[in-house]
């Protein structure tokens, strides 16, 4: 009972020290979130993991100059000033390597991560050789240490979370444009470079206030996975941002109360844990995108699509035999089936009602009619109209019309309608179903 009570405390934020941590991380989580939907759709997912890697030589230099006019090497601000300088300089680097070598941006990225954290690596050991360098704490910015976050960390993350969603507010509109449409952009005047740029110091800001709570090298998973998670669940731009901060929040809420209930357990790796527990389930779960409504519209699609090839495959051998009936036997003829095939699609077909048994043979039922008709009308519209205006070959034209007929709505076949509309037909194959007929 007392242990219930005490995990419902830390869960509700009853601990000052609690409450510190999950808020100061929520407000991280939060805009680490909105700004890497940016960047996710701008198809720089991997800058967020660059910028944090090259800060670590800006923090270490930071130390060393701090240390070297007489400081204590541990000012927090100094540090942070020395890491947002460092990952403005890579951020910076990334377009002008691209400009200047023509190299793609992954291999300017990997360049720019590698180098930097190298030299930030060996900054380290020289720093921790001199006298206090290794009580500086600097380790704590490579793993970080979200315990030990206090109320001037909340607040400095609070301001910065509160200032990054304000700009990303005012130009979300530009941004988004960016990411879909960067040509659109340029041709009404907008200035991309500036833009990328502007992008990559929001990242750089996210980054730098990221550092103390999950450190630079898990820091990439509070840019990437929330904006990753919630395009599971929505196509749609400002419900994406918002989701993507709502799963962040979340994630670091769960994860700073389960490092709480645990001391054991690094916060910071819990929290990216949660967020990865909360990407599978929206992996899988995601109304959208996700797993299961994936299988969803592909079992959908494919009984749709055996529907209308029955259908349409009958329709053929009534209008070829002149007769209202028609057993398994003459559909095969039609298709490339196998006779389970047509067995299972005849008693799909009697499930639904399109079709009933006469004896040893079967015939359409009213609505089957009306829908046979439509089929067979519909494919031969498109048909006819690959044939005259996409250049496609008669002796093909029926492999490609079956790709894309399944898809046919009712806006696309009337638009067919109005651009076939009075073009007389030579198609081989016999056309009786004529619009209007």
């Amino acid at each position: 009972m007392t242990l219930a009570i005490s995990m419902l405390d830390i869960l509700l934020l009853g601990d000052w020290n609690t409450r510190v941590v999950v808020i100061g991380t929520a407000m991280l989580g939060i805009a680490a979130g909105v700004v890497g939907t940016f960047l996710v759709l701008r198809k720089r997912a991997l800058l967020g993991d660059t910028v944090s890697h090259a800060m670590l030589p800006g923090v270490v230099a930071a130390f060393l100059v701090i240390q070297a006019f007489g400081g204590g090497g541990k000012s927090l601000i100094g540090l942070l000033i020395g890491a947002a300088i460092a990952g403005t300089a890579a951020a910076w680097a990334i377009p002008v390597l691209r400009r200047s070598t023509g190299l793609k941006d992954d291999a300017i990225m990997g360049i720019v991560l590698g180098g930097g954290f190298g030299l930030g690596i060996a900054l380290l050991g020289v720093a921790q050789s001199l006298p206090g360098g290794n009580q500086a704490g600097l380790e704590s910015f490579i793993y970080g240490r979200t315990a030990s976050m206090v109320q001037a960390d909340a607040i400095v993350i609070g301001v910065t979370a509160f200032i990054t969603l304000i700009i990303a507010a005012v130009i979300g509109k530009e941004f988004r444009l960016l990411c879909f449409d960067e040509s659109f952009g340029r041709a009404i005047g907008r200035r991309e470079g500036l833009l990328d740029m502007g992008l990559m110091l929001l990242a750089v800001a996210v980054t730098v206030v990221g550092l103390q709570a999950v450190g630079l090298i898990l820091v990439i998973a509070l840019l990437i996975i929330p904006a990753v998670a919630a395009r599971f669940w929505t196509d749609n731009f400002v419900r994406m941002v918002i989701l993507a901060g709502v799963i962040g929040a979340v994630a670091c809420w769960i994860g700073s109360s389960i490092s709480a209930m645990a001391p054991k357990l690094p916060a910071g790796s819990i929290i990216v844990l949660t967020l990865t527990a909360l990407f599978a389930i929206s992996l899988v779960c995601g109304t959208k995108r996700g797993a299961l409504q994936r299988l969803v519209r592909s079992v959908g699609l494919r009984a749709r699509t055996g529907r209308q090839h029955l259908l349409r495959s009958v329709a053929e051998v009534m209008e070829l035999n002149s007769t209202s009936t028609w057993s398994a036997k003459d559909i095969l003829p039609m298709r490339s089936w196998s006779h389970a095939r047509v067995r299972a699609l005849h008693r799909a077909g009697l499930r639904r009602g399109d079709i009933r048994r006469d004896g040893s043979e079967f015939e359409l039922t009213a609505a089957g009619r009306v829908a046979a008709d439509r089929v067979l009308r519909n494919h031969r519209l498109w048909e006819l109209f690959l044939i005259r205006h996409a250049d496609i070959a008669a002796s093909h034209v029926d492999r490609d019309a079956d790709f894309v007929e399944h898809i046919l709505g009712e806006d696309l076949v009337i638009d067919l309608e109005r651009t076939l509309a009075g073009e007389p037909d030579t198609h081989q194959s016999p056309h009786p179903l004529r619009s209007g007929a």
